[in-house]
């Protein structure tokens, strides 16, 4: 776990006191409207359909025992009762009064917790592996790198007003579990020819409006020149990136309309005015920040845990959680562990107050009082004794956080669209909550097997439709809410974005058309090892479409028929 230096903390509370005035002179009337908004934006406080939320920034998903009790307590103390972890491994408060933030935040600041660059035109935060640290094909631990951006990004003058928002994505691994190649930058670490560590630099990809795969602009990138070769992507960004088109503005638009190779010839001949420079990194300040993290002191255990395999074969039930919700950890003898916020009946990725603490009292019993908020919106405890994996299950089960769904279909990653947001098209929570129900048999789950379901409120795609292997869209036809169905996206080393299968489909045809997208795999694979996805990129989306509208007559009737009821 990260701990502060007096810098750190100093920065952080200054913001809250600069806040605290900020906000007394919004509510007396000496600032106006216009005036605040981007302040309150820079603090992470957006203005949602029926209440202000707050964005807390969790950086890189690394939460202390300490921190999710203070979450907890902002959540009992200062909203409803619960908060909602997102896809960008952070946590939003939907109901906090406006003039109660200046005491959220500055309570966040005694745990070393704030909401700065959650929101607005900067460069948020920095995301990462949910297993970063404990992972076995691990090349290096991204937390480290995760940490160094986050300093070199936070209150970068130069960077405070870019175009648009900009996002980064670190994967330490040889397999990417942090989606990199949809985010403005994607960062891979690699081995170089001689062993030297680097990283593969992606630029240009995102979701929203215009979802696009980011491109490689560099394979081998020295470790020592990181800084320096992100400040020459962001500085040909912020020099070119649109400013008068909101929706034109993000850097995977630039990209696109000055081709990969003219922008990556624009970013290498900034970088050689960079290169060597004063930001140039060395041992010594990566070993300054290595030495800032709290390191878990594992015990030497056999590699196998008996009291694991034993309770393995006499529990069925901890089997099958412990096939979807156990990973494996570079520690012999230790495991990571998924808790699912995504138990049927529960919007996808809310915790209540309760749960809050009671994680906080598992992460402090089983995993050295740290865990992770993962982008698919669960938790994690890293670093869990094999030999305690049976009473931890006992204690989730209790907790409503011990289904074995992870990488099923009711493991939804879902925004919290209509319910609360002011820019959805309609809302994401009742159509989870649909089709889990209408899946929730776990046998049937563990038949379809690995589908990944994203479902987002609105184009800005925070649900990630675009990389589910089913992707569903809310959208507005004439003052009604219809949601359009994608097929064939991923996320990972082989990502792809979904194609829609046609015309969109009112809130309680949803349910049927999963059902019948998922008749139509089961009936076309060739094996039950072979994924909805692999089916999808064998035979196309046909077939789907088929079964879903009929012929092309039926479809069009489909169609008009819908619009006429809108």
């Amino acid at each position: 776990m990260y701990q502060y230096d007096a810098i750190d903390q100093q920065l952080v509370d200054e913001r809250v006191a600069q806040f605290r005035d900020q906000t007394r002179r919004f509510l007396a009337g000496a600032l106006s409207e216009d005036n605040f908004r981007p302040l309150r934006l820079q603090n992470g406080l957006y203005i949602q359909r029926f209440a202000p939320m707050l964005r807390v920034a969790i950086p890189y998903g690394l939460l202390s025992s300490k921190q999710l009790r203070a979450l907890a307590y902002i959540a009992r103390k200062w909203d409803r009762g619960s908060g909602h972890f997102s896809t960008r491994q952070n946590i939003q408060f939907n109901w906090p009064k406006l003039e109660d933030v200046p005491d959220i935040l500055a309570h966040l600041a005694t745990v070393q917790m704030h909401a700065i660059q959650t929101s607005g035109n900067c460069i948020r935060n920095t995301t990462t592996d949910h297993l970063a640290g404990v992972a076995p094909d691990e090349i290096v631990d991204p937390l480290v790198w995760c940490e160094l951006i986050r300093q070199w990004s936070t209150f970068h003058p130069e960077f405070a007003y870019l175009p648009r928002k900009f996002k980064i994505a670190v994967s330490g691994a040889e397999h990417d579990r942090a989606a990199i190649q949809v985010h403005d930058i994607g960062l891979q670490a690699v081995r170089g020819a001689d062993g030297e560590t680097g990283f593969r630099v992606l630029v240009g990809g995102g979701l929203g409006r215009t979802p696009i795969i980011g491109t490689v602009i560099r394979e081998f990138l020295p470790w020592q020149h990181l800084l320096s070769y992100l400040e020459a992507i962001l500085r040909v960004y912020n020099r070119h990136g649109r400013r008068d088109n909101k929706y034109k503005a993000r850097i995977k638009i630039l990209v696109k309309e000055t081709t990969p190779a003219v922008f990556r010839e624009q970013v290498e001949a900034e970088w050689a005015q960079l290169k060597d420079g004063p930001i140039t990194l060395t041992a010594a300040e990566i070993a300054r920040i290595e030495r800032r993290f709290t390191r878990p002191q594992y015990q030497k255990l056999d590699a196998l845990s008996v009291q694991y395999t034993q309770a393995l074969a006499r529990e069925p039930g901890f089997a099958r959680w412990a096939g979807r919700n156990v990973h494996a950890h570079k520690q012999p003898g230790y495991a990571a562990v998924t808790l699912s916020l995504k138990k049927t009946g529960v919007p996808p990725g809310d915790a209540t107050a309760e749960q809050m603490d009671a994680v906080a009292d598992l992460a402090g019993r089983y995993s050295f009082g740290e865990l992770r908020v993962s982008h698919e919106q669960n938790l994690i405890l890293s670093d869990v004794r094999q030999s305690d994996l049976y009473a931890l299950w006992q204690e989730a089960k209790a907790l409503g956080l011990a289904t074995p769904n992870i990488g099923l279909i009711s493991n939804i990653i879902a925004c919290p669209g209509g319910d609360f947001c002011s820019l959805a098209n309609a809302k994401s929570i009742p159509v989870a909550e649909a089709i889990q129900r209408r899946f929730d048999d776990l046998d049937y789950q563990h038949d379809i097997g690995e589908l990944d379901l994203n479902i987002s409120g609105c184009m800005n795609s925070c649900g990630h439709h675009h990389v589910g292997h089913i992707g569903i869209l809310g959208v507005d036809k004439q003052g009604a809410e219809f949601y359009q169905v994608s097929i064939g996206g991923a996320q990972g080393n082989a990502a792809s974005l979904g194609k829609v299968i046609g015309p969109s489909f009112a809130q309680d045809e949803v349910p049927d058309v999963i059902e019948k997208l998922i008749q139509t795999y089961l009936a076309q694979r060739d094996s039950e090892e072979e994924r909805f996805i692999d089916v999808v990129r064998r035979i196309g989306i046909e077939p789907f479409k088929e079964s879903v509208y009929g012929n092309a007559h039926q479809k069009r009737e489909h169609r008009d028929r819908r619009l006429a009821a809108a």
